[in-house]
């Protein structure tokens, strides 16, 4: 546990060298910015918040934007420890393979909570301001909840893609990856939800029709079944892929 916290604190310094970090943590601000457009040209002006946060927070957002940027992160983070060979200096020290691939998906975890509390406020800020529903603290709680249940489980579902950048060196083949593994648990969300991450994440947060509609299956066990099945592999995958660093 020492070894990890260690490990987790120097992935935390080798953050400001990631100025990349910065340009990405914007990205929270877009829904919320269109949603305001859309509602704007619509001419609404009693507008439903948890609708209003539907758009700014439980679609795309949830769906496109936030995978991708941890998609990307994954890869970035991979990539630093692999362009100058710098595992084969970590395997002498010796540093516990999957204990910097766990500190790594840590700063992910953590990146992507600070990401949906910008995005939670930023919603707050886009929708009450312009007038179109008054401030609540009960609603502004429950998008609180649900950005970081959102947070949380789609930092679980990038599992798959940290795994797979921890085996390849270049950019380009991960980066494929990320929008084919994004496009592919977009469309199965109304196909067959529990065969990717994503998909599952998305029947768990929507649960009993807790967002107003967002309409998916309501089987929660598959879903988190589905979760389970696919953290495991992708760790277990990770493991496999770290070994072969010499």
């Amino acid at each position: 546990m020492r070894e990890l916290l260690k490990l987790i604190q120097i992935e935390f310094l080798k953050l400001r060298r990631q100025k990349l970090l910065y340009f990405l943590l914007p990205c929270s601000f877009v829904m919320p910015f269109f949603a305001f457009l859309y509602f704007h040209y619509l001419g609404e002006t009693n507008v439903n918040p948890m609708m209003f946060y539907k758009w700014s927070a439980f679609g795309f957002t949830q769906f496109m934007i936030v995978p991708f940027v941890l998609g990307m992160l994954c890869v970035i983070f991979m990539h630093e420890e692999t362009r100058y060979d710098m595992f084969r200096q970590l395997w002498i020290v010796p540093v516990n393979k999957m204990g910097l691939f766990f500190s790594k998906f840590f700063v992910i975890l953590l990146y992507s909570m600070s990401f949906m509390l910008l995005n939670a406020a930023a919603s707050v800020l886009f929708g009450v301001l312009p007038g179109y529903f008054p401030f609540s603290w009960a609603d502004t709680l429950f998008l609180v909840e649900r950005c970081l249940e959102i947070a949380v489980l789609i930092g679980i579902s990038m599992l798959p893609v940290l795994a797979l950048s921890a085996l390849q060196k270049g950019y380009l083949f991960p980066a494929c990856m990320i929008l084919l593994y994004l496009f592919a648990g977009f469309f199965m969300t109304s196909a067959c939800p529990y065969f990717h991450p994503i998909s599952c994440t998305s029947i768990l947060i929507a649960r009993n029709g807790i967002i107003p509609g967002l309409t998916l299956p309501s089987e929660l066990l598959p879903a988190f079944l589905g979760i389970l099945v696919w953290s495991l592999g992708s760790i277990a995958f990770a493991s496999l892929a770290l070994r072969k660093r010499k």
